[in-house]
């Protein structure tokens, strides 16, 4: 089966965000850095009462309404901040073979992914697992890379699916 797509820099935006919203990892620290502001900033408004000799209650009201919107917002903005971080590292280097036109070659060995300057080859038995979210399938290689393939770039997206599951429950 033969695939050609053209990966984008939203394309690999969006593996990244997928990456750090289902790792272990990623969960953990937005979890860690969600749940340990609000508690800094109830020991601030403690120790600002103490130093400055002022009222607990009205720090602590204040501290704990920036504590709830810490809570709310804070996903959101660290999702952004993912974002934006794998955009920087796009534009760092040299990455002509990351984005651009690309051919997935898959067969009963395994992925070939073509570009223009070169070609990978990964056997079935070298695919950690296969993710898939609503717009990309995404063949893992390591914990942390990855094959991505656009489903706006297939015709027959289900097809494409039950191939990926015989190649990689034949494998397992």
């Amino acid at each position: 089966m033969n695939i050609h797509y053209e990966l984008t820099e939203e394309d690999y935006i969006n593996f990244n965000l997928y990456h750090i919203k289902h790792s272990k990892v990623g969960k953990r620290s937005l979890l860690l850095q969600r749940i340990v502001t609000p508690f800094l900033y109830i020991i601030v408004a403690y120790l600002f009462s103490k130093i400055g000799n002022l009222p607990f209650l009205p720090l602590l009201i204040t501290f704990l309404i920036m504590s709830a919107l810490w809570v709310i917002f804070y996903p959101k903005y660290f999702y952004r901040l993912i974002a934006r971080n794998a955009k920087k590292m796009i534009k760092e280097g040299k990455n002509d073979d990351l984005l651009g036109n690309h051919q997935l070659q898959m067969s009963d060995e395994g992925l070939v992914d073509t570009t223009a300057n070169k070609e990978t080859k990964v056997m079935w038995s070298g695919i950690t697992s296969v993710k898939e979210d609503d717009g990309y399938f995404f063949f893992y290689n390591s914990s942390v890379s990855a094959y991505i393939l656009p489903k706006r770039e297939l015709d027959h997206v289900d097809e494409v699916r039950q191939y990926i599951q015989s190649k990689v429950t034949s494998e397992n």
